[in-house]
């Protein structure tokens, strides 16, 4: 036998400015998403022109429906006026938006070889791909709100009961979410940021075809169908009906489990497209 005696193995250094982690521990998913969260805050703080756009466009367009066109506009004896209509199409318009600048972040990490490196780090897609959802929600409420303050100062008079504000927070929250996880599915689809954009017109434009501008009604009667039928104009109409204290029925209902869907399959949809795309 040697006399020379066996040295414990050293644990590799780790590297300065780090904080040990107890052995046999990892961040979780969790703790994956937050950082991924801060990450996607970060990078949306520093496209300045992207932001710009997200949080003027509906602001102008909102204007223009109420200036410019709102007096040739019949929207029924129950709205005083124009801007008492047309408030909350304007705020899932603006989600629409907001949501649409998920896709192209989700697509610049695909095409920069980021993922790989998080892969490496032990980080899995939905941590990635849920910190962009996150990221999207806090920009989109953040938006809704300087929307909502405009609308206050051009004339925008709620009426809504404490339960009716909650209802309406939680049906615009849900849209926002499933949004942004179906635009968070397009990023995974299109092959470059630019495609991704391109694809996402399609959900930015749904809120025209239904009860956001105009009645359904005075739409001619094979658009009357589509937009009566199609997930936005629920959430609109609930918006609408809880923002302003009247009736709504199951309208709210209605539009949550269009939500529901749309989240479900979009979750699943984005599982299976990263998996595709990484494998």
């Amino acid at each position: 036998m040697s006399d020379t005696a066996v040295q414990p193995r050293r644990a590799p250094a780790r590297p300065t400015g780090t904080t040990a982690e107890p052995p046999g521990r990892s961040p979780g998913p969790l703790t994956h998403t937050a950082v991924m969260t801060a990450r996607a805050l970060r990078l949306s703080s520093r496209n300045i022109d992207a932001l710009i756009t997200s949080l003027a466009l509906p602001i102008m367009l909102m204007l223009i429906f109420v200036y410019f066109f709102g007096g040739a506009i019949d929207t029924g004896s129950e709205y005083d006026t124009y801007v008492m209509y047309v408030v909350p199409g304007v705020l899932l318009l603006s989600a629409g938006f907001g949501a649409a600048t998920t896709a192209t972040a989700v697509s610049e990490d695909m095409k920069g070889g980021i993922i790989d490196r998080f892969r490496s780090l032990d980080v899995g897609g939905t941590p990635v791909l849920a910190g962009h959802v996150a990221a999207s929600t806090v920009r989109n409420l953040c938006a809704t709100a300087l929307v909502f303050g405009v609308a206050l100062l051009i004339g925008f008079r709620p009426a809504a009961t404490w339960s009716g504000w909650l209802l309406a927070a939680a049906v615009l929250i849900a849209y926002i979410v499933a949004l942004s996880w179906l635009s968070a599915a397009i990023g995974l689809l299109a092959r470059t940021p630019e495609a991704a954009s391109g694809f996402t017109f399609f959900m930015s434009f749904l809120p025209y075809p239904s009860s956001a501008f105009v009645r359904t009604e005075s739409m001619p009667d094979w658009l009357h169908g589509f937009a009566d039928h199609q997930p936005i104009t629920p959430a609109i109409e609930s918006l609408r009906g809880l923002l302003l204290g009247q009736e709504m029925g199951g309208t709210p209902w209605i539009a949550l489990a269009w939500a529901a869907g749309m989240l479900t399959v979009a979750i699943a949809a984005s599982g299976t497209l990263f998996r595709l795309r990484t494998r």
